[in-house]
C-alpha cells in the first residue's frame, strides 16, 4: 500500500465525540481517508460505525470534534452540506425508486434541464459513461429500477454517487444480502469508485470483501478507535481480536493515535 503519511487526506477527523443520552456511541475517534484509498471501517454490532458514517454524511453531528476536507476544517450541519463538500454516501436502503428507470434515479433530485425542459438525452448520455466507468453490466440505462436484481441495484446506487463532483464516497454495507456474483461486481466497482481517484469508506461485516478491495482496516470497538491494519499484511486473527477486545499471540490491539 501507498504510504500516506506525507500526503493530506481528503477527510480528517479528530476526537469525534457523540453521545446519546447515557450512551457514548463515539468517544475521541480520529479517523482519515485518503484520495485513490479504500478504507474499511469495521467492528462488532454497536461499535459505532454507522454513527460516524452519518457525521460523516451530515445525519448526525458531532457533540465535539474536528473534521477536515483536505486540510481545510469544516462543518457538515446536514446532507446537503455533506454533499456539497464532496460527500456522497449510500445507505443500506439505497434510496432509490422501483417506478423509475436507471437514468431517472441516477439523477434524481439533480436532473439536467435545458430551455426549462429535462434534458433526457443529455442525462441518458452521462449515465452510459458512468456505468462504462464502473464496469457495470445493467443491461439499459432506460430499464425500470423494478426489473432489476438486488446486484444491479446496489450498481445504481454507486453509479450515482458519481453525480456531481464527488470526493469521498461511504458505503454501508453494500454487499450484504448479495449473491457471490452480485458481491464480486460491487467490489469491481469499488475498486474503480478507487480508480478514478476517490477515498472510499467501506463499512462492512464480511471480512472477505474487506480484505479483497480495503488498502486500511480501521477498528472500532465500544465506539472507540482500537486497531488500525494495512490491509494486505494484518492477519485475520489479528483484526479479530480488535474487534473482540480478545489477545492475540501476545498483541492487543491500541487506539491508533494514542
Amino acid at each position: 500500500m501507498t504510504t500516506t503519511t506525507t500526503r493530506t487526506p481528503l477527510l480528517a477527523m479528530r476526537q469525534i465525540c457523540k453521545r446519546f443520552n447515557a450512551v457514548e456511541a463515539l468517544v475521541d475517534v480520529d479517523f482519515e481517508v485518503y484520495a485513490h484509498e479504500v478504507v474499511a471501517l469495521v467492528g462488532d454490532n454497536g461499535a459505532g460505525k454507522s454513527t460516524l458514517a452519518k457525521v460523516i454524511s451530515g445525519v448526525l453531528q458531532p457533540d465535539s470534534g474536528l473534521i477536515e476536507m483536505e486540510g481545510e476544517t469544516v462543518a457538515i450541519p446536514s446532507p446537503s452540506a455533506a454533499h456539497d463538500l464532496g460527500v456522497a454516501t449510500v445507505f443500506q436502503d439505497l434510496a432509490l425508486c422501483d417506478n423509475l428507470d436507471v437514468t431517472a434515479n441516477l439523477f434524481l433530485g439533480r436532473e439536467m434541464t435545458g430551455r426549462a425542459l429535462l434534458a433526457d438525452a443529455q442525462m441518458e448520455d452521462a449515465a452510459k459513461k458512468i456505468l462504462r466507468d464502473l464496469s457495470s453490466r445493467i443491461p439499459s440505462v432506460r430499464t425500470q429500477l423494478r426489473d432489476l436484481s438486488a446486484g444491479q441495484r446496489q450498481s445504481v446506487a454507486i453509479a450515482r454517487t458519481l453525480i456531481g463532483s464527488p470526493r469521498i464516497v461511504v458505503l454501508d454495507e453494500p454487499t450484504a444480502s448479495l449473491s457471490v456474483a452480485q458481491t464480486a461486481e460491487v467490489l469491481t466497482h469499488i475498486q474503480g469508485l478507487r480508480d478514478l481517484g476517490l477515498g472510499v469508506v467501506l463499512i462492512s461485516h464480511n471480512m472477505n470483501d474487506v480484505r479483497a478491495v480495503s488498502d486500511r482496516i480501521e477498528v472500532l470497538r465500544h465506539g472507540r478507535n482500537n486497531g488500525s491494519f494495512d490491509a494486505s499484511s494484518a492477519s485475520y486473527e489479528a483484526i479479530l481480536a480488535a474487534i473482540t477486545g480478545a489477545t492475540h499471540q501476545g498483541y492487543r490491539s491500541v487506539p491508533r493515535f494514542a
